[in-house]
C-alpha cells in the first residue's frame, strides 16, 4: 500500500509582490511560500508552487493545498471575533495548586484569579484559557466536582467582564459547567477522547473545540511512543482525529488543533514538529502552539527552571509565528504580545516597502 502523501509549505518569501505564479498565500495570513516539500514514503522533495500541475495532479495533494491555502474562517463568539488572519495569545489562567509552572498562583480567590485574567485581557491576550487540573507528568487526576469548583466561580467574572474565554479540561462534566457559566472555546488535551461524553457536551453545544496530540490521551497523554517520523505521525493522528469530531457532529470549521508539544514526545521530536509546523496547515484548521515554559526550553539552557524560560518562550512563539501558527498558548501575555506585534510591524513594512 502506498505511503501517504504529505506537503509542507517551504521558502517562505518576504512579499508575494511582483511574484504571481510564483508563490501561494498560506492560510489566508501574512504569509507566502515559494514550495512545498513533498514527504511520500519516507523520501523528500521539493516542488516550487511554478511546478504544482503535475503535483496536483493527484488528489490527495490537491486536496492538501487546497485547505493549506484556503483562509481560515473567524469565529464569532457572542460580541467577539476570534480571527485567524494573523497570530493572537491566549493566555494561560491555570486556577490550580500543582500546575509544572504557575501552581497556586491564582488558586483559591476566584476574584484575584477573574481580575488576573483581565488584565491579560487588556494586555493583549484575545482569550484566556482558564484550566482547574494540572495535565503536567504524574499529576493527580481530579475529581469533577473540585475542578467544577475552581474554574466556574472565574469564568463567570471573566465572561461579565466581556472577556473571551476559553476551558481547558478533558471532562464532560467540567466542559458543560464551564459552557453555562461563559466559556466560548473547549480546549482539550485529549482532543475529546478522555471522557466518553466529551464529543456530545461540544456537538451539541456547538462551540469551537482544540483538539490536542498526545500517543495516549485516555490516560494522561505524557506515555512514550515510537514514532516513525514523528511529524507525519501526529499529521495523520489529528486528521483521523478531526474526522472522527466531524463525523460526531462538530462543525470542521470550528476545530483547531494543536501538535501536543511536550506531550508523549522526546526533546528531539518537539523540535522535529516545530521545525516543521507548517505541515499542520494541511489539515485544514487553524493551529494552536503551545510551547511556553515547557520542559525543551530548560533541556536546551542549562535546566532554567519553568518561570526563567522567558527568552526560550518568546523563540518558540516566533518560530510558530513564522509558521504561521495562528494562535500562541503562553504564560507571559505582555512580553509575547509584543514580540508578535513587532512581528507584525517587519511584516507590513516587508508587504508594501517595494
Amino acid at each position: 500500500m502506498r505511503d501517504p502523501l504529505h506537503l509542507r509549505p517551504v521558502q517562505f518569501v518576504d512579499t508575494p509582490v511582483g511574484r504571481d505564479g510564483e508563490v501561494a498565500r498560506l492560510a489566508g495570513g501574512m504569509l507566502w511560500f515559494a514550495a512545498y516539500e513533498v514527504i511520500e514514503g519516507g523520501r523528500r522533495r521539493t516542488v516550487p508552487i511554478t511546478a504544482l500541475a503535475d503535483l496536483l495532479q493527484d488528489d490527495r495533494a490537491a486536496r492538501l493545498h487546497a485547505r493549506i491555502t484556503a483562509p481560515r474562517a473567524a469565529l464569532t463568539l457572542g460580541e467577539r471575533t476570534l480571527r485567524f488572519d494573523q497570530p493572537s495569545v491566549a493566555a494561560i489562567l491555570n486556577v490550580t495548586p500543582d500546575s509544572f509552572s504557575d501552581g497556586g498562583t491564582h488558586g483559591g480567590d476566584p476574584a484575584e484569579a477573574a481580575s488576573a485574567g483581565v488584565a491579560m485581557a487588556a494586555a493583549g491576550a484575545a482569550i484566556i484559557d482558564v484550566g482547574g487540573e494540572s495535565t503536567r507528568p504524574g499529576a493527580p487526576v481530579v475529581w469533577e466536582g473540585d475542578e467544577i469548583t475552581r474554574v466556574v466561580p472565574v469564568i463567570e467574572r471573566l465572561a461579565r467582564s466581556g472577556t473571551l474565554v476559553s476551558i481547558d479540561t478533558r471532562k464532560a462534566g467540567v466542559m458543560e459547567a464551564a459552557l453555562a457559566a461563559g466559556a466560548g472555546i473547549v480546549n482539550d488535551v485529549a482532543a475529546l477522547m478522555w471522557d466518553d461524553r466529551a464529543l456530545e457536551v461540544v456537538a451539541r453545544a456547538g462551540c469551537p473545540v482544540v483538539l490536542m496530540h498526545s500517543p495516549d490521551p485516555k490516560s494522561g497523554g505524557h506515555g512514550s511512543h515510537g514514532y516513525s517520523d514523528v511529524l507525519t505521525d501526529v499529521f495523520d493522528w489529528l486528521g483521523a482525529r478531526i474526522d472522527a469530531v466531524v463525523a460526531g457532529g462538530v462543525d470542521r470549521a470550528r476545530i483547531i488543533v494543536d501538535p501536543g508539544i511536550g506531550f508523549g514526545k522526546t526533546l528531539s521530536e518537539n523540535l522535529a514538529l516545530l521545525n516543521g509546523l507548517a505541515i499542520f496547515h494541511g489539515l485544514g484548521c487553524p493551529i494552536l502552539l503551545g510551547a511556553s515554559r515547557k520542559r525543551m526550553i530548560g533541556a536546551l539552557s542549562n535546566e532554567a527552571a519553568a518561570d526563567a524560560r522567558l527568552g526560550g518562550s518568546i523563540a518558540l512563539a516566533l518560530k510558530g509565528v513564522e509558521a504561521g501558527a495562528q494562535l500562541l498558548r503562553v504564560h507571559d501575555v505582555a512580553e509575547t504580545v509584543q514580540a508578535v506585534r513587532v512581528w507584525r510591524g517587519l511584516r507590513d513594512q516587508a508587504l508594501v516597502a517595494r
